[in-house]
C-alpha cells in the first residue's frame, strides 16, 4: 500500500492533443450557447430517476415539507461539478484518472480509495438502471398489455386507483352528494378481494417488455448508431417537462389539488416531517433522492468525461504557460460554466414540478409510487387535469424520459467503467483499447440491467439504493474539488472568494447529506 499517488502513470494514459484541435473559445453568448451540450446530455439522464421517480416518491411521502432539501439538493452541487468540470478541462485528465491522484491510501498500481468505492457505487448504480428498465416495461404494459392476464392486470389496478380518489374526494368535501361521489360498496371489497389474488402472481408483460427494450438498447449501444435516438429522447424529454409543468400550473384551478402559497412557502423553511414511522420513511427516502436528483454522484463523476468528448479540454490544448493557452483554458471554462448551470436550470425546474405533483396529488389521495405499481401511480398526477387522457399522456412521457434515462446512462457507465479498468491495470492504457471496451460494454450493461430487475423487480427500490451509494460518495467527491481548487488549481485560473465560499458550502451540505445516510442506514 502507497499514500502518494503516482502521477507518471496517469498522465502515460492521456491522449494526446494534436495541435490542428486546438480552437479558440467562442466569446459571444450566441456561439457559447452553440458550444454547450455535456450538461444537457446529463440532464436527460436525471430527469428519469431522480425527479421523476426519487423526487415525486419524496413528494408522496413527505408532502411540502421537504422540499427545501430537493432545491438545495438540485443547486448545490453545481459548484462541485464545475470543479472537476475545470481540473478535466486544464488537465486532459477523466474524472477516475484524477481522482486517483488524491492523496490517501492505495493499491500500487491498482487505483486509490476513491476509485476503489466508485467501483462499489457503480454496483448500486447499474442496479438503479435495472431499475428504470423495470419503470420503461411498467410504462409499456400498462399501454400495451400483451396477455389477457395483463388485461385483467391493469382493469383491477386501475379500478384500485379509481376507489383511492373518490374516498379522498368523499373526505375533501363529505357535503357532496352521493350520486356524484359514490360510496363504497361490495364492488370495491369484490376488487380488494380480485388484487390480493393477482398481486401474488403479478402477469409477464412488464418483464417482457424489459427484456424487448433492453436488448434493442444492447444493440442500438454497441453498434453505435445512438446519435438520432439520442436527439429523438432528448426532444421527448423536453416536451414532457414543458406537460408536467402546464400540468402542475393547470392543477391550480383544482380546488381539492391546487397547491396554496402557504403549502409552497412551508416547503422552504428547513424544516422536517413530524411524527414518528412515516416521517422517518421520508426523511430516509429524501436523503437517497439528494443523492440522485440533480447532478448525483455518478452524473458529477460522468460528466467531465462528456466534456472531454466535447471537445474542451482538446480545443484548450496542452498546458504550455503561455498566454494563449491561458486565454483559451479561460474561455473554454467559460463555456463549460454556462453548460453546467444552463442545464441546471432546466432539471431544477422540472424537479420542483415533479415534487409539488407528488406532494399534491399522491401525499393527499395517499398513494406512494412503489414496486410493481409504480408507473401507475406516478400517472396519477396527471388526472385531476387530464382526467381520461392522463394515463396516456403520462405514459408516453414516462416512456420518454426513463428510457432516455437509461439510454444515457448506460452509454455513460460504458464510459467510465472502461476507464476505470484502464486506471486499475485490467487492460492497457491506450485509447484503442478503451475505445473497443467501451463498445462492448456499451451492449453489456443493458443486459445486465435486465438481469438486476428480472431477480428483484421492485424499481423504486432499485433507484433509491443507487441514491443511498451516491449519498455516501458525495462527500468524498466534494473533497476531491477542493483538493483540485486548492492544490491542482493554476494560479490564474483561480476563482474568487465568492466562489470559494459556494463551493465550501457544496462542500459541507454533501458532507453533512453523506453522513446523515451512513447513520440512518446503521
Amino acid at each position: 500500500m502507497s499514500n502518494q499517488p503516482e502521477r507518471e502513470v496517469a498522465d502515460a494514459s492521456l491522449p494526446k492533443a494534436s495541435s490542428d484541435a486546438i480552437t479558440e473559445p467562442p466569446t459571444h453568448w450566441f456561439s457559447m450557447l452553440r458550444s454547450v451540450g455535456p450538461g444537457l446530455i446529463v440532464a436527460g439522464s436525471i430527469v428519469g430517476s431522480g425527479e421523476l421517480i426519487a423526487t415525486t416518491k419524496t413528494g408522496a411521502e413527505a408532502g411540502f415539507v421537504l422540499l427545501w432539501l430537493i432545491l438545495l439538493g438540485c443547486v448545490v452541487k453545481v459548484f462541485t461539478q464545475i470543479e472537476l468540470g475545470r481540473y478535466t478541462i486544464t488537465s486532459g485528465k477523466t474524472t477516475l484518472q484524477a481522482m486517483d491522484e488524491v492523496p490517501g491510501p492505495r493499491i500500487v498500481r491498482r487505483g486509490n480509495w476513491l476509485v476503489w468505492y466508485w467501483v462499489l457505487m457503480w454496483l448500486a448504480s447499474i442496479s438503479q438502471q435495472g431499475g428504470i428498465v423495470g419503470g420503461v416495461g411498467q410504462a409499456l404494459s400498462i399501454t400495451l398489455p400483451i396477455t389477457r392476464a395483463g388485461q385483467e392486470y391493469n382493469e383491477v389496478a386501475d379500478a384500485r386507483q379509481r376507489q383511492a380518489f373518490e374516498a379522498f374526494q368523499r373526505q375533501a368535501d363529505p357535503a357532496e352528494p352521493s350520486s356524484i361521489r359514490p360510496t363504497p360498496s361490495t364492488e370495491a371489497s369484490a376488487v380488494a378481494s380480485k388484487w390480493e389474488t393477482l398481486s401474488k402472481t403479478p402477469p409477464i408483460d412488464t418483464r417482457v417488455w424489459a427484456t424487448l427494450i433492453a436488448i434493442v438498447t444492447s444493440v442500438i449501444l454497441f453498434f453505435g448508431r445512438y446519435r438520432m435516438i439520442q436527439s429523438f429522447s432528448t426532444v421527448l424529454v423536453g416536451s414532457f417537462t414543458v406537460l408536467t409543468v402546464l400540468n402542475l400550473v393547470l392543477l391550480q384551478g383544482e380546488v381539492d389539488y391546487r397547491v396554496t402559497v402557504t403549502e409552497f412557502w412551508s416547503g422552504l423553511k428547513g424544516s422536517l416531517p413530524a411524527g414518528q414511522g412515516t416521517a422517518g420513511t421520508a426523511i430516509a427516502t429524501a436523503l437517497a433522492t439528494f443523492g440522485i436528483i440533480g447532478v448525483g454522484a455518478a452524473e458529477l463523476v460522468v460528466y467531465p468525461y462528456w466534456c472531454l468528448e466535447k471537445g474542451y479540454a482538446k480545443f484548450t490544448g496542452p498546458n504550455d504557460g503561455s498566454d494563449a493557452w491561458k486565454r483559451r483554458a479561460s474561455g473554454w471554462l467559460r463555456v463549460m460554466q454556462i453548460d453546467a448551470w444552463g442545464a441546471m436550470l432546466v432539471y431544477t425546474f422540472a424537479t420542483i414540478a415533479f415534487y409539488l405533483l407528488g406532494a399534491a396529488v399522491l401525499h393527499r389521495v395517499g398513494l406512494n409510487p412503489e414496486k410493481s405499481e409504480m408507473v401507475r401511480t406516478l400517472a396519477v398526477m396527471f388526472v385531476p387535469v387530464f382526467s381520461n387522457w392522463a394515463a396516456a399522456l403520462f405514459l408516453f412521457g414516462a416512456f420518454a424520459v426513463l428510457y432516455s434515462t437509461f439510454f444515457v446512462a448506460c452509454a455513460s457507465h460504458a464510459r467510465v467503467f472502461s476507464d476505470a479498468m484502464r486506471v486499475v491495470g485490467l487492460i492497457d492504457a491506450s485509447e484503442s483499447t478503451r475505445q473497443k471496451w467501451i463498445r462492448g460494454l456499451s451492449g453489456f450493461f443493458p443486459i445486465l440491467a435486465l438481469c438486476i430487475y428480472l431477480f428483484f423487480p421492485q424499481p423504486a427500490k432499485l433507484v433509491l439504493l443507487s441514491g443511498v451509494a451516491q449519498g455516501i460518495m458525495l462527500p468524498m467527491l466534494a473533497g476531491a474539488a477542493l483538493y483540485f481548487r486548492y492544490v491542482r488549481c493554476e494560479a490564474y485560473l483561480r476563482p474568487g472568494r465568492f466562489w470559494d465560499a459556494m463551493l465550501w458550502l457544496s462542500a459541507s451540505a454533501m458532507l453533512i447529506t453523506g453522513s446523515w445516510t451512513i447513520l440512518s442506514q446503521l
